[in-house]
């Protein structure tokens, strides 16, 4: 069985395992949820961008910061990018208390 969770937004790919996220497009990047923090991931006030805000290392710590930003005009539906996102600050929050 796989659980693996996938999202398509523009040129990116995001793949997310319950232990890995992973965004492809341009270059690949990892974050494991035991070492990273999502800061942005909804809809602006007009609802017209989405801003993706993914930083390696806890909150308040020094860490490589990630950012995507989406047009709705441009890119579409985003709901399947908000489900897995929701999912992985989920799997976050259960490795936190870990």
């Amino acid at each position: 069985m796989n659980d693996e969770i996938t999202a398509t937004v523009g040129r990116h790919l995001y793949s997310f395992d319950g232990r890995v996220l992973e965004v492809f497009g341009g270059h690949t990047v990892r974050f494991h949820v035991r070492h990273m923090h999502i800061r942005a991931k909804e809809l602006d006030r007009k609802g017209k961008r989405a801003t993706v805000d993914v930083c390696h290392g806890r909150p308040g710590a020094a860490g490589a910061r990630h950012i995507w930003t989406y047009s709705v005009a441009k890119d579409g539906d985003l709901s399947g990018l908000f489900r897995l996102l929701d999912t992985v600050a989920a799997a976050i929050d259960s490795a936190a208390g870990q």
